[in-house]
């Protein structure tokens, strides 16, 4: 194999495991069944174990002790002939039990006779193999298990008295018996209960993992959704049953609920921002669209009237050309301006910040908005709790005014009736100063309400003219807007066919509030007076606050 060359892989064998194909463990049932079973398994042989030590334990026991009689009988039964070391006489006599064995031994432990009692027949001696299984036996009285052949396993003890030696011992076939059917008995009834038990657990387990097993099919459902594809797919949740916080299946069946809750918000929540996207892409189209288009006109026009220029024969078409290129210039100026001030205002620069008078403020621009358009009927009405001082840029401040006025005069017909009203609120957290422009002209449509703070948002369409006004670039709202939110304020509309409300809230001096506190409140009839500024800079003093000034027309 070359160096470059890729590793080989042996036939038959994929370094992937396919989704689809079982994995070698076992299933978590398999394994709880098999741990419960191997766990009871083990229990109940302990328990058969110990049962059959003990009942052995005592068993022998018990034939120790008749070992250790019928021992102690016989060397009592020898003790009486010493001399006669081969003596086993002592056999004949009643109270020995069938089956015992006894032998003679010499002081080495060998043995010099055996003899086995019979039912009912004679003592009958042993056989030399069957003697030699019952030499070196210590004459300590320990009991000993010794295999005799033919006659099978006996449990035997040695005593000693006046240098006389006898052994004795008793067949062990009735404990081993008895310990064989226990052990049967034993087996038989584990057998019988590991099997009743494993169908039991198996049940239960079944039974007690169904709940898993939804939640397992709810994940794989999930799992299954075209979640990439932005497609708008209901996702499967965990049912109600099994999101019990009691029990672990529960927690992790809410868990997942609360997984898929956050993946649904976050697709809601890329929808949404997907869709602001689009509506930001459009409007950033709409945007340059417009722009351009507004500003393509005055360059038209400049452009026209220096071709006009050019080729003027007149001495009157020149001055009334530059007049006209004077007119397009300024207002490309202005509408420049005016997208450098949104994109200032979109940026966070920091605006200028004095305290501002807000009553003479608004004051100025009704007087401005009166003596640039006469047709409408302009009133003031001050309600002054306290001193409409406000934080604030005073140019972009009165721009805002200045442009609600503009836009009722532009989009309203000669007659129509604009009440602009400034009223201050006192409270402990929320004093503010709030500028009401209301006008009785047509309306704004409906449909142009919710945009009608958008950038070149215009209403030619839908609202009658001033004659002789020419319209609107549809900045000027937006201006209001985004410099309104740059003081820490906010400006709504409501209308309706015969009302249109634009409201300008801001928040007012904590100092003005303060002394207005201490002082009182002010109100309409209270005998305080109001100042109101002109715009050749005279004042019209003891003005009481609250009363409706209205212009001459």
């Amino acid at each position: 194999m070359g160096p470059g060359s890729p590793p080989s892989r042996s036939p038959g064998r994929s370094s992937g495991r396919s989704p689809g194909r079982p994995s070698g463990r076992r299933s978590l049932r398999a394994r709880l069944l098999l741990s419960i079973g191997a766990t009871l398994a083990a229990v109940c042989a302990a328990m058969a174990l110990t049962t059959v030590l003990v009942q052995r334990a005592y068993l022998l026991g018990n034939l120790d002790d008749r070992v250790t009689d019928a021992a102690e009988h016989s060397l009592g039964g020898a003790a009486l002939h010493p001399e006669l070391d081969r003596d086993l006489t002592f056999l004949g006599e009643r109270g020995h039990p069938a089956g015992m064995l006894a032998a003679r031994l010499d002081a080495h432990g060998r043995v010099l006779a055996a003899a086995l009692v019979d039912e009912d027949a004679p003592p009958r001696n042993l056989t030399a193999a069957q003697s030699a299984a019952l030499a070196h036996l210590a004459a300590d009285g320990s009991p000993h298990t010794r295999s005799v052949p033919g006659l099978g396993a006996y449990r035997v003890t040695a005593l000693e008295a006046d240098g006389v030696r006898v052994l004795a011992g008793l067949p062990m076939d009735d404990v081993q018996d008895l310990i064989g059917r226990l052990v049967r008995v034993e087996s038989g009834v584990a057998a019988a209960g590991l099997t009743a038990a494993g169908c039991v657990c198996a049940v239960v387990v079944r039974r007690q993992l169904r709940p898993l097993g939804r939640v397992a099919a709810t994940a794989v459902a999930v799992s299954l959704a075209p979640l990439g594809r932005g497609e708008d797919t209901t996702l499967t949740r965990v049912p109600e049953r099994d999101t019990d916080p009691g029990s672990e299946t529960g927690q992790v069946g809410a868990a997942l609920n609360r997984m898929i809750d956050h993946v649904e918000s976050s697709r809601a929540e890329r929808r949404r921002s997907e869709e602001r996207m689009r509506h930001s892409e459009e409007r950033m189209r709409r945007f340059l669209a417009d722009a351009s288009h507004e500003l393509r006109t005055p360059l038209a026009s400049i452009a026209g009237y220096a071709e006009l220029m050019n080729r003027a024969t007149d001495r009157g078409e020149p001055p009334l050309a530059w007049r006209r290129v004077s007119v397009e210039s300024a207002r490309m100026t202005g509408l420049v301006e005016d997208l450098l001030l949104l994109a200032r205002l979109d940026e966070g620069r920091p605006l200028q910040s004095a305290e501002v008078d807000l009553a003479a403020l608004v004051a100025e621009a009704v007087w401005d908005a009166r003596a640039a358009g006469d047709g409408h009927d302009w009133q003031l009405d001050l309600r002054l709790g306290a001193p409409a001082v406000v934080v604030g840029d005073e140019a972009r401040l009165h721009r805002v005014v200045a442009n609600l006025l503009a836009n009722v005069r532009t989009h309203t017909p000669a007659g129509t009736t604009v009440v602009v009203t400034v009223e201050t609120t006192t409270g402990a957290r929320d004093a503010s100063c709030v500028v009401r422009v209301r006008d009785d002209g047509p309306g704004i449509p409906s449909d142009l309400l919710p945009s009608v703070f958008e950038r070149f948002t215009r209403g030619d369409a839908s609202r009658s003219r001033a004659a002789g006004t020419a319209g609107g670039s549809g900045l000027g709202l937006a201006v209001a807007s985004a410099i309104t939110t740059a003081h820490g304020g906010r400006i709504d509309v409501h209308s309706e066919p015969g009302r249109t409300e634009f409201t300008v809230e801001l928040p007012i001096v904590a100092d003005a509030v303060t002394a207005a506190a201490k002082s009182g409140p002010r109100g309409i009839g209270d005998g305080d007076t109001e100042d109101v500024v002109r715009p050749d800079g005279a004042r019209r003093a003891d003005r009481p606050a609250g009363q409706v000034v209205r212009t001459e027309r």
